[in-house]
């Protein structure tokens, strides 16, 4: 397993970071103990997870994954072995069931957030605490665009980044990120840092994949000059890349099975562009989901892709595509796909 730094810290996580999003929803804590033990010996040291958690989200499951993953690290051991990665609601009217039913990344919340998450996680602390999305109007999931609202109400990022930097004095926090975050906002929050005003961000937890790779264009250069890589989340286009939807199918107990209103990998395009994919991993002998994987692993941008999976097959294939190098025939196919299909799903 390959080892990457995260950020500016001295902090190495593995290139593979577990994703955690579907225990207690379609992964009883049993399976998800096999799978944390079984990434635990592949070389795996890097485990993502959130409050919400688990997806799909809803109050009577609420918290559930990390009390799963707090119960672990409680009958493993080894919590000094493990990259614990956690992340604060930011504000949605869905989230009523949340603390006042109206999260934000204002002080009250964070601090009463990340009290929370310890509590269920059985720590003393996190090593990366990520704001899960953006205070402020304008930024969405799914957005390939900014639309501004000037009447938006948001808290400012200085005041988010100042309640982080108390709780990395206190010790409760190693280290701090974004997630689903755009360009304006992961700059302001580097530039508050080096004046001073709190810690330096230390990565993007941003979606990447074959299917949407805005991230070069907006972010990758970010990434690089600032060393505040990307935490790839959906590097398989939430299993899309894989193929198991293809030509209708619906297999027992996917995601998008169980949640077909969840559109963002789908579509015409989409569709088209999984195909094409698909079938230039199967002309050159290449499982499509390791293919999709090892191209993600491969970018320079990149500090960890996060793989999840709902059975010990999926994972170990998932984390074999660690060891796939993929040929110029290959990369080139991809390229010309993406030229096709450029932004099929944002």
């Amino acid at each position: 397993m390959e080892y990457r730094r995260l950020g500016r810290s001295d902090i190495k996580v593995s290139a593979v970071c577990l994703g955690t999003m579907t225990w207690g929803e379609q992964n009883t804590e049993a399976e998800a103990f096999e799978q944390l033990d079984h990434a635990r010996a592949a070389g795996i040291d890097f485990l993502d997870t959130a409050e919400m958690y688990p997806v799909a989200p809803r109050a009577e499951t609420f918290g559930r994954t990390e009390e799963i993953v707090g119960n672990w690290l409680a009958a493993r051991g080894g919590r000094d072995k493990a990259i614990v990665a956690t992340k604060v609601l930011g504000p949605g009217a869905r989230f009523s069931y949340v603390r006042d039913g109206q999260p934000r990344l204002n002080r009250a919340h964070i601090t009463a957030a990340l009290e929370a998450s310890l509590t269920r996680l059985r720590t003393d602390y996190v090593d990366l605490y990520q704001l899960h999305w953006p205070d402020r109007g304008g930024d969405a999931f799914g957005a390939l665009g900014y639309v501004h609202d000037p009447e938006a109400d948001e808290t400012p990022i200085a005041e988010t980044l100042g309640v982080l930097d108390d709780l990395v004095r206190a010790g409760k926090v190693r280290t701090v990120g974004v997630s689903n975050e755009a360009p304006w906002g992961v700059m302001r929050f580097l530039g508050l840092a080096d004046a001073g005003r709190g810690p330096r961000i230390v990565s993007i937890q941003n979606p990447y994949s074959l299917l949407n790779r805005s991230f070069e264009t907006r972010l990758a250069e970010v990434a690089l000059r600032e060393d505040c890589g990307l935490l790839a989340y959906a590097p398989l286009g939430a299993g899309t890349l894989t193929g198991k939807y293809l030509n209708g199918q619906q297999p027992p107990g996917a995601r998008l099975t169980l949640w077909p209103d969840n559109r963002r990998y789908r579509g015409p395009q989409a569709d088209a562009a999984v195909a094409a994919y698909v079938e230039l991993a199967r002309e050159n002998g290449l499982d499509p989901a390791q293919m999709a994987l090892s191209f993600v692993l491969s970018r320079p941008f990149m500090t960890a892709a996060i793989i999840g999976a709902t059975t010990l097959d999926q994972l170990r294939s998932n984390i074999a595509a660690a060891e796939v190098s993929l040929p110029k025939e290959v990369l080139d196919g991809i390229e010309r796909i993406h030229g096709i299909y450029t932004y099929p799903c944002p």
